[in-house]
Order: structure tokens, then sequence, then C-alpha cells
């Protein structure tokens, strides 16, 4: 690939090798260790589900039993298979005898050959490797139906009312409006969650919970709606936080296309245990890439509390860094949605220039990947017509430099939650830009030593300056220092750390097996 920008790609080879490094580290780790979130979502893998008699789902109360009794890291799929064996019961039918408290599948355990506990198992696993396969498949028919412009980033916006039926209503119109992908904002808070709440709700805080049942609503929504305009409308929620892997497996099971999914952004901004969060993340990864699942990853974020303009390499650092995670993942170029961002203080000098410097230096360097762009946030005040304007010079950036997935800025955003009228204009707004500067990223060239050149040069050094740290500090201390978005956290601290486990000499999980790298 030529670059643009003059890049050194052996620079870039540089980076990339750095960054496989750190994360082959993080790896080294990830995979002797289990948590209460992976084992859950493998007894949702298996078909467990519902809630007790006091709304405690019932793969919580499965996984809760075996950690009271200390054997977590022997996987809740070795009891199970053991437990139907003896029992002769399935999978739903021994949970919900543990959560009335008249099984103790620990006691069942006496079968240690795995042969035999696979033989036993392996339909139920089919079963629902088949489900979320055809879901994948059901998605390829739609788009091979309707067809799909590949030639301009996805439009993406948000609905985030706290109860799913008006969030359907709010979908459908911005999908009639021209919104390629609809995120549902998960309610503030349910990141910190130890369990995944059951079955349609109607009130939430800044966001609706996501829920298997949501997702189905949702999801029946966007595609009556995309029957009716001939055009596939992706749905986006968040499977991060403390049950990144079984929000996953209810996004896979329930057809949806795009996640949050970074256990960094956990990490830094939501204070979650990085050993917890980094073994969750691989399975959920795993899960993703098997269901066709675009991940979105945080790094934005970042600028909202480090300056944007002396933190840009950190970005990149990070983008990186989680390029390599989830290759290990099995997961493909094309279903990365590394995050970056328009942040910069509008008030800055040249300021557009270096926006467009990054962003077509990210491009270049993830020639393949469906980056995701994030607008301007941190600088926009209640004037919302020069917000309007922030929104349209990221608009620019964004089909000059050939983004995945653009996530529109809203006029008012800094006023209260949009209006269906705000996000019409700011998808007016976008339309009217990606057409009328369509091929303008294939028109212009960037003036050799100029602002944009350098720009991007000077961060892709300052990356590897910083990966070449951190490859020596390795990612738990450096994150424990402060490396990126200028918070500190402890390798031992944080929420969620009490559910992590080494894994024991009977651990298995053949669902790695079955979908990492696979369609």
């Amino acid at each position: 690939m030529q670059s643009k920008l003059g890049l050194d790609f052996n620079k870039v080879a540089r980076a990339k090798g750095l960054a496989k490094d750190i994360a082959t580290d993080v790896q080294s780790f990830v995979e002797h260790y289990t948590t209460v979130a992976t084992e859950r979502t493998i007894c949702r893998a298996l078909g467990i589900d519902g809630v007790d008699e006091n709304m405690v789902p019932i793969p919580n109360r499965v996984v809760d039993e075996l950690k009271d009794k200390g054997v977590l890291g022997q996987g809740a799929l070795f009891y199970i298979a053991n437990a139907m064996i003896s029992t002769g019961l399935q999978p739903q039918q021994i949970a919900e005898k543990i959560a009335k408290g008249t099984l103790d599948i620990t006691k069942e355990a006496k079968v240690t050959d795995w042969n035999v506990l696979m033989k036993t198992i392996q339909p139920v696993i089919d079963e629902t490797i088949k489900k979320i396969r055809d879901r994948r498949l059901r998605r390829e028919e739609y788009i091979k139906e309707y067809g799909e412009d590949t030639n301009r980033p996805y439009i993406y916006i948000i609905v985030a009312t706290g109860n799913i039926y008006e969030d359907c209503i709010q979908a459908q119109a911005g999908a009639r409006q021209g919104a390629d992908v609809i995120a549902v904002i998960r309610t503030t808070g349910q990141s910190l969650l130890d369990y995944v709440p059951y079955g349609a709700t109607t009130e939430g805080f800044g966001g609706t919970f996501a829920t298997q049942e949501n997702f189905r609503i949702m999801r029946k929504a966007l595609d009556e709606v995309g029957e009716e305009l001939h055009h596939y409308v992706r749905l986006c929620n968040y499977c991060s936080g403390l049950c990144m892997p079984e929000i996953a497996i209810m996004g896979a099971l329930e057809g949806l296309d795009v996640m949050l999914n970074d256990a960094l952004y956990g990490i830094l901004f939501r204070d979650i245990n990085m050993q917890r969060t980094l073994v969750d993340q691989y399975f959920s990864r795993i899960i993703n890439g098997f269901a066709g699942v675009i991940i979105n990853t945080g790094e934005d974020n970042y600028l909202t509390t480090a300056d944007a303009v002396e933190a840009a390499h950190t970005v990149l650092a990070s983008d990186l860094i989680n390029e390599q995670l989830a290759l290990f993942s099995g997961l493909p170029e094309k279903q990365m949605g590394l995050g970056h961002a328009f942040e910069m203080d509008p008030m800055l000098k040249n300021g557009f220039l270096l926006e467009l410097a990054q962003a077509q230096m990210t491009r270049e360097i993830f020639p393949d990947a469906t980056l995701k762009y994030m607008p301007p946030t941190k600088f926009m005040t209640g004037n919302i017509f020069r917000g309007h304007i922030q929104d349209a010079l990221f608009n620019v950036v964004g089909i000059w430099t050939h983004q995945g997935i653009q996530l529109l800025g809203m006029p008012t955003e800094a006023i209260h939650t949009p209006f269906m009228s705000d996000r019409f204009l700011s998808i007016e707004n976008a339309r009217y830009i990606f057409n009328n500067m369509h091929d303008i990223g294939e028109e212009v060239e960037f003036k050799q030593d100029g602002i944009i050149r350098n720009r991007a040069k000077e961060v892709l050094d300052k990356a590897i300056a910083l990966l070449s740290q951190m490859k020596e500090k390795g990612l738990f201390n450096s994150l424990e220092e402060g490396i990126f978005a200028d918070v500190k956290r402890p390798k031992n601290g944080g929420k969620g750390l009490a559910g992590v486990a080494e894994k024991g000499a009977h651990y298995r999980n053949p669902f790695i097996d079955l979908m990492k790298g696979r369609k």
C-alpha cells in the first residue's frame, strides 16, 4: 500500500510487532484463567436461562454454587456434563434443580474422561452453534437481498429512552431518516452489575437495560423497518463490563450486528479489575467473531480525560494493542471497529488539519478494519449552531478518510438527550457531506513536509516509543502507571477480581475450538 501521508510502513510493522509482544504477554495470562462471567456464558450456551423466584438469573445460581464450593476452576461444563450422565436430565432442568437447592452437581462429578463427557454434551453444544450460525446466515441473506453501499461510513445513531418499546419507535424513525446502525445505549451502571437482568424493561436511567428479550424486541423492530425500506439496519449494544461474554452470547443468539467490546475501556472508565475483564474479553471476542459481529473499541474515550493533541499517540498505541488481542481471539480485521475521535479544541489553529492527519493515518495503519470514528463531544456547548458546524467538519474527515462507522454528533447533545428532529438534522448533515464529497479522498494529495504529513509521522513515532516502554513493563504494569487516559488502575484492585479462578485439571471450554476463527 502506498501511503498518502508518506508513512514509513517499516515503522508501522515495528509498531504492530511491539503491540503483538504486549498482547502475547496478556494472552499467556488469559489462557490460564476463567471467570464467573465466562462460566455463566457457557451455561447460557448450553441453553440455561430464566430466573428464580427472587429474579436471580439461573446461570448465576449455577456458577455461584461452583464458586462457593471452591471448584469454579474446573468449569461449569465439567459438572453439568457429569450431572447429565448421572441424572439423565438436560442442562436447563439441572440448573433449575440447583436453583431450588435439590441438586448438588459437585457430588455428581465422577466421570473425568472427556471423550465420555463430550459424547453426552455435544448435541447441546451443536444446537447452540447452529443457532448462532443460522443468525449470521440470516444477516448475510438480508444484505445480499437488499444490497449495501460500502463506499461510505455506516451512519450510526443512538437511542436511549430507558423504555425498549419507545426505543423501537425512535430506532425505526432513525432508520427511515437514513441511519445504517442503531445503538441502544445501555442504562447507566449496568456495566457494574455482575448479572444480566431478565426480560423486557421499560425503565432505565440514561439508557435501556441490555437483556436478551430487549435484543429480540429491537431486532424484530429493525427487521420490520428494514423490509419496508429494503435496507438492512444493523443493531448495536454493549458487551462490556462485568458480563461481557454473557451479553456477547445473548447478542449472537438474537442477531446483533455491532457490539461495544473493549476491556481497556472497562478498566479505565469503570474501574473493573484488569485480570477479570481481559479474561472475559477473550471469550467474548471469540463469540463475536463467530457471530459476524463488528466490535467497537473505546479509545475515543481517552481524549475526554486527556488532551486530544498531546495524547493522540496513546489512542494509536491502544488501537494497535486491541488489534492484536482481537487477532488472538480469531476476530477478522473487517470486524474490528477500532476507535478514535475528533476531539480537539475547535479554537485550535489548524485543528482540522491535525484531525484529518490522524484519521488518514488510522485508516492507512488499519486498512481492512471497520474503523469507528467518534464525534466531537468534549467541547460541545449550548451553541447548537457552532456544534452543528463542528459535526459537519467531523463528517468531512469521515468521508475523506473512508471511516467504517460514523457515530453522528447531535447539535443539542450538550443540552439534552437528542430529539428525533435532532437526529434528522444530523443525518441530513452527514448524508449531504458524504454525497457532495464522496471522492475527495481520491482527488486530494497531501503536501510533502506539510502540517498533515508531519503530524501523522509524529503520532506514529510517539506511539512506537510508548509501545516500546509498554513492552518492557507489560500491559498490567503500564495500566497501573496510568499509561492511557491519565487514569491509574491497580492490577489487584477494582471490581470483579473475586470472580477470577485459575483453571483446574478438568477444565474444558469446547466453544473456543468450535468458534474461534470460524464462521
